[in-house]
């Protein structure tokens, strides 16, 4: 796509041209934030805009610019005709890297409000809106500078020198003028022993080095062929050829009959000839050969059958309408959709699309990242075909950029994906939907480590959008923001479908307590209750799904003579035993060590695997039900690409009896014969240290649970546990999620966690734990200092902290403390938890305090992670 008027942009503008007076009447400046994440480059910097340039810089540009001795990366968050700075000290922008900005305006004002909400730079939030495809690829490259450039050496010595040039100098030379530009690493490795002579031919002038910024992707181009003139030209010179050009006559046939262009690797597979043929008769000019640039597409070939809207029901009706009304005023609303499984939230989702679509605007699907199935894709796809594109890790880096150009260049107007869909560049931006928002996984655990969820809103409310929030068990904290009461920020509003489609009842819920199943001597990972309904499945022919949260065989492995359990050497974490590889692996840092055959504490060979893992379940069942087919999903066998997709493909059409898996199969799953669900441990998550354990129990087995009886077979589920008084397990197995709120909440308002208050979590890492201590110690301190000086703060303190009504200002700040785990990759770790509720700038002060240590953090190597509002406390 070009610019009307506008030629093509310069690889590499000449600086020269900026002398003179060559702008005529205009000057652009453009700011631009360079790719340093460095506090003392985190703001933009001007640069001159060439003329020649000055049509393709916008708002949202990615451009190669100077800094210091290097060409950087940057994006233009701003341009003028004035400049603050002394203009002829200014340095051109050297590059545009994208015919289409990458980024608009709207995104760019979303990263600097991310910069300021998450402490992070705002290059580091800029990176994150674009696929890894554009980061940027810094390249040295050597070039021929020409005779006349020399050092002072004065004219005789340069004749003496251009005429003194050895043959090795003369040959790396002309290889530099032939190709133009050389790639430094090729140009050594093509002369290994010339790197002496390649530094004087650069000190010399004869040779110059430039500093190029590539993506690490390029647009996909393919050879097409085509004839060159009409059929019946072709069809004469066919039969001028003589016998020996028996291909190229066939060919010259064929293309006298295909009016379309064809890939070249698809048409010498069609007729079974060579390349050669056809380059022969390109020669000749009877036939066409152009390079073109192709979109790869991950679903080629994939047929979508076209569906239809389906009638609402009364309580989708109930929801949708709310929907339509705030699409129809062009009004910011954000909804949250309270849906019981099996209710038909997805119906909404695409009902609420269409009426977007047809105001000609877009529409944004976030699903979480283990829920993006094949499926979830097809029911999009088959609504609105081409118009979406579809973003998701397991897709190519290739296809992911070329997905996210189709977004650039308007060829698309739906995007369905996981977390960093999100920012998909959409101008014309009417509808968000995140399903499953309670998802953990919207929450980025490294830098910038932002939630989708508040990031959509946010840019909902820029683009007067509407957000919809779709959940059968909703996060407390969205939640607690439909109440018009509560101390949580702006409110949303609440729409609820209490019932499955047509009626279909929730499946009956079985909770089995796995003490009562020891002492009458049943040792096995399976409860009698749940046997006896597999056997009864297997005999029926219908289907299982089978959730056990940890992966591997077992879950540490321990000497039953000294208590000795094998750890990780850099990770104060058990390892985890994979009996397939026959390895011990660490979960966090990614050792693997051979399972042992001696205790390496006492020599004992008595070597114990303790704990269940989903491959110890795999082999149990094969004991227990010979014959039986089991699907296993897991990390480690979905790591594959098109792994997750082939699995759940053969377990529709019914290769598979059993689909066991981690929390991957308790979501987005549709399966019609799958009628029992069992859930091996209900407790794994239960007691980790995280005021959230009971809040993702019920999620997890309330989602699970939904993936029984969801269409004319009615479902059971058999829920295993070791507590099963526990009131997240009792309110999950009756489905009743205003009960388990209730309790939730109230234990919640009692401890001070959100939805009553605000978290941010500093963790500090070293080698040494003196040096964490001190560290910690001190950022506290600060902290707690700069939160009395300032106003809230020191009103605060006359009305106390305690007490208090739920609109005032609230801060407290936790530790330092040791984390829940204390080392990981031979580093220690230490937190503080930092709660506040108000109108209070915390991200501010934190990041002022976390400044003040800059130089320790250079000098002695400490890490400093700044997590607002944390989804993981570990």
């Amino acid at each position: 796509m070009t610019k009307e008027g506008a030629t093509a942009p310069s690889a590499l503008y000449d600086g020269a041209l900026l002398q003179g007076d060559l702008f005529g009447e205009r000057r652009l400046y453009a700011q631009v934030i360079v790719d340093v994440p460095a506090k003392q480059t985190n703001r933009p910097f001007d640069y001159i805009v060439p003329p020649q340039l000055q049509s393709w810089v916008a708002v949202g540009s990615r451009v190669g610019v100077p800094f210091g001795p290097r060409t950087l990366q940057g994006f233009v968050v701003g341009l003028s005709d004035r400049t603050s700075m002394d203009a002829g000290k200014l340095k051109p922008v050297e590059q545009v890297l994208d015919l289409v900005p990458p980024l608009n305006p709207e995104l760019v004002d979303l990263a600097r409000w991310m910069s300021r909400t998450y402490i992070c730079h705002e290059i580091t939030a800029l990176q994150a809106m674009i696929p890894g495809a554009l980061k940027a690829k810094y390249e040295k490259m050597i070039a021929f500078a020409g005779e006349e450039t020399r050092t002072a050496a004065g004219e005789t010595g340069r004749q003496a020198y251009m005429f003194a040039r050895s043959p090795e100098e003369e040959n790396i030379v002309a290889f530099v003028k032939q190709k133009g530009t050389v790639p430094a690493e090729a140009l050594l490795r093509r002369f290994p022993d010339a790197s002496l002579m390649l530094r004087n031919l650069l000190e010399q002038g004869i040779l110059a080095e430039i500093n190029s910024v590539k993506d690490r992707m390029n647009a996909k181009k393919v050879l097409y062929v085509e004839a060159a003139a009409d059929r019946a030209t072709m069809l004469e010179q066919a039969e001028k050829l003589g016998a020996g050009a028996k291909r190229q006559k066939e060919l010259m046939v064929f293309f006298a009959g295909q009016p379309e262009p064809l890939p070249l690797a698809e048409l010498t597979e069609k007729l079974n000839i060579s390349a050669g043929s056809v380059k022969a008769l390109a020669e000749k000019g009877w036939l066409s050969v152009q390079e073109r640039e192709v979109y790869r597409d991950p679903y080629a070939g994939r047929q979508f059958a076209k569906t239809e809207p389906l009638p609402l029901t009364d309580q989708q009706r109930g929801a949708f309408v709310p929907i339509s009304a705030a699409l129809e005023e062009r009004e910011h609303r954000v909804f949250l959709l309270h849906g019981v499984t099996g209710s038909g939230k997805t119906e909404v989702y695409l009902q609420s699309i269409q009426q977007c679509l047809d105001q000609g605007r877009e529409a944004i699907v976030l699903v979480p990242e283990i829920s993006l199935t094949p499926q979830m894709v097809e029911r999009f796809k088959s609504r609105f075909g081409d118009a979406v594109a579809v973003m998701h890790s397991r897709l190519s880096q290739g296809e992911r950029y070329d997905e996210w150009r189709k977004i650039g260049t308007k060829q698309v107007s739906v995007v369905i994906g996981a977390r960093s869909a999100v920012f998909a560049p959409f101008t014309k931006l009417g509808l968000i939907i995140i399903d499953e928002e309670h998802e953990a996984s919207y929450k980025q655990e490294e830098s910038p480590k932002y939630h989708a969820r508040d990031v959509a809103v946010q840019r909902a409310s820029h683009q007067g959008a509407v957000v919809v929030l779709g959940s059968a068990t909703p996060s407390l904290e969205s939640y607690a923001r439909t109440n018009e009461r509560s101390a949580v920020r702006s409110p949303f509003q609440l729409l609820t479908m209490e019932d499955r489609v047509e009626g279909r009842p929730l499946p009956a819920v079985h909770i089995v307590d796995l003490r009562e199943e020891l002492k009458e001597g049943n040792r096995s990972m399976f409860s009698r209750g749940l046997y006896k309904a597999i056997e009864e499945r297997l005999h029926k022919k219908e289907q299982t799904v089978l959730l056990l949260n940890r992966r591997g065989y077992s879950t540490f492995v321990m000497c039953r003579s000294c208590g000795y359990v094998v750890q990780c050497p850099h990770c104060d974490i058990s390892l985890t035993y994979h009996q397939v590889s026959r390895t011990m692996r660490c979960h966090y840092c990614g050792l693997s060590e051979p399972e042992p055959k001696k205790c390496p504490s006492c020599e004992s060979e008595h070597i114990r695997y303790f704990g269940t893992g989903t491959q110890r379940v795999e082999e149990e069942l094969g004991k227990l039900f010979p014959g039986i087919r089991v699907i296993r999903m897991d990390v480690d066998t979905t790591s594959e690409k098109g792994a997750h997709e082939r699995l759940l493909t053969r377990f529709r059409n019914k290769q598979a009896d059993v689909l066991l898996g981690t929390q991957m199969v308790a979501k987005g799953l549709d399966f019609p014969d799958v009628t029992l669900v069992g859930v091996i441990a209900a407790d794994t998550v239960l007691h980790l240290p995280d005021f959230r354990a009971a809040e993702k129990t019920f999620q997890l087995l309330t989602q699970v649970a939904g993936r029984a009886g969801r269409h004319k077979l009615p479902g059971e589920v058999f829920i295993q546990t070791y507590t099963p008084d526990h009131y997240s397990i009792v309110t999950a197995s009756h489905h009743d999620y205003a009960s388990f709120l209730e309790t939730e909440l109230e234990m919640r308002r009692e401890r001070g966690y959100p939805p009553y208050c605000d978290l941010v979590l500093i963790t500090f890492s070293h080698e040494q734990v003196p040096m964490l201590v001190r560290a910690g110690e001190s950022f506290a301190a600060r902290l707690k200092d700069k939160w009395k000086r300032s106003e809230a703060g020191s009103a605060s303190e006359r009305g106390g902290l305690y007490g208090r009504g739920v609109d005032a200002p609230y801060f407290e700040v936790y530790g330092p403390v040791a984390s829940p785990i204390p080392r990981i990759k031979d580093r220690y770790r230490f937190q503080c938890m930092v709660k506040y509720r108000g109108d209070i700038d915390v991200s501010g002060m934190i990041a002022e305090v976390a400044a003040a240590f800059d130089d320790t953090v250079r000098q002695e190597k400490l890490q400093i992670g700044i997590d607002v509002n944390p989804q993981v406390l570990m």
